[in-house]
């Protein structure tokens, strides 16, 4: 099958400097874009049924700049200010400079790991043995994290920000494509949601993270492009080197 039309679970973006455009053209391929899933904060009273308090805790792990965003938010929502000597634990670098939006960033209380892994948290955390640790998380997660801390005897407490909620295609967008793109398990969920009776046949599921892998394979589903990889490490390469394959095994 001649891959034509695709459906990327994103919001279409918002420049024309886009690889999906790209490939748009090259390869004479229709793109449409639509998020599967949106996210929305809790309120006050709905994080307050945690029974948490977050001046609690004075080192606040961070996994996803939407969970810096709905922290900060709610935090202002409940009037609560930070101080100055909290620390931050970050999976990433990038996720540590956008804490810049809120704080004024000091090297010695914004931590994060060279390469995006959680367990690279671990020998910093140890450092500091009178942190307490708060992780914030949205409604839909694992619990893999909060167990691996725990194998190294620290204690980290979950807690939910924000809600993961799908959104339903309207019946003149539900179309069949050729391929869809895929990029959280939640937004597997959504898209099983909106596709009931899905038939893979010879449709290409392609995605990125290996647990939004995973949650298609649960789903009885194939797994044709899987992203990040050694070879691939973003999704619009995959794509494009599929589609190269693609348009010339089939003319």
């Amino acid at each position: 099958m001649k891959v034509k039309n695709i459906l990327v679970s994103q919001p279409k973006p918002a420049s024309d400097k886009s690889p999906y455009f790209d490939m748009g053209k090259q390869y004479a391929v229709n793109f449409e874009f639509h998020q599967f899933i949106r996210i929305e904060e809790l309120t006050p009273k709905e994080f307050r049924a945690q029974h948490i308090n977050i001046l609690d805790y004075n080192a606040i792990i961070f996994n996803s700049k939407q969970g810096v965003d709905h922290f900060f938010h709610l935090c202002e929502e409940m009037r609560i200010k930070m101080p100055d000597t909290q620390h931050y634990y970050c999976i990433s670098e990038s996720i540590a400079n956008y804490l810049q939006k809120y704080i004024q960033y000091r090297k010695r209380k914004v931590f994060f790991g060279p390469h995006n892994k959680m367990e690279e948290l671990i020998p910093m955390m140890k450092r500091r043995p009178a942190d307490k640790f708060l992780m914030v998380m949205s409604d839909i997660h694992n619990d893999d994290a909060i167990e691996m801390f725990a194998r190294h005897k620290i204690i980290v407490q979950p807690a939910v920000f924000y809600r993961t909620v799908a959104n339903a295609l309207k019946k003149d967008e539900k179309k069949n494509y050729d391929m869809y793109v895929l990029f959280t398990p939640a937004g597997v969920a959504a898209f099983l949601k909106n596709y009931p009776n899905f038939k893979q046949g010879e449709r290409i599921l392609a995605c990125f993270g290996a647990g939004t892998a995973q949650a298609l394979r649960d789903a009885g589903l194939r797994v044709d492009i899987e992203t990040p990889s050694p070879e691939f490490p973003s999704i619009t390469g995959a794509i494009d080197a599929f589609l190269h394959e693609n348009h010339k095994r089939i003319r």
